[in-house]
């Protein structure tokens, strides 16, 4: 366990864990597209302007059907933390300790996104604290991890 808290980490996705894929309905296709282009997408109702995540056919606001895409700055700020030291998934038993954090975006109505805090897995995190989206470009698809800036 002493290496995974000397090991700098900058990729999570370990050999063995499964692909994240886009919904069957081709709801958040566009999200995944624009994490290729290591851009971030969020989507925003076109009548009443409410950001959303997850996606979904209709604004969770308004009920309108127009509902589009709108790109973000990928810079965030850390709402909440965890630091994670019993593995999710079997695949990650050797990446232990990392850190999860939930990213408030003030640029897409303070939505909030799930990801990975990159480095060292024993840094102090903030609540607050600024970080940026990272792409971490796979064979298929991108993840969206985060960095402190």
């Amino acid at each position: 366990m002493a290496e995974a808290r000397d090991e700098i980490r900058t990729s999570y996705l370990p050999a063995g864990m499964p692909a994240p894929v886009p919904a069957g309905d081709g709801v958040d296709r566009e999200f995944w597209e624009a994490a290729r282009r290591h851009e971030l997408m969020i989507q925003r109702c076109q009548d009443c302007g409410t950001f959303q995540m997850t996606p979904e056919w209709i604004c969770h606001n308004c009920h309108s059907l127009g509902v589009g895409w709108h790109r973000a700055s990928g810079r965030g700020r850390i709402y909440s933390f965890e630091r994670v030291w019993h593995p999710a998934h079997p695949a990650l038993k050797g990446a232990c300790p990392y850190l999860v954090v939930v990213v408030e975006l003030p640029d897409a109505g303070n939505v909030r996104l799930v990801g990975n805090l990159l480095g060292d897995p024993m840094q102090e995190v903030r609540f607050d604290a600024p970080v940026e989206a990272v792409f971490e470009d796979h064979e298929g698809y991108t993840l969206i991890q985060w960095r402190a800036v």
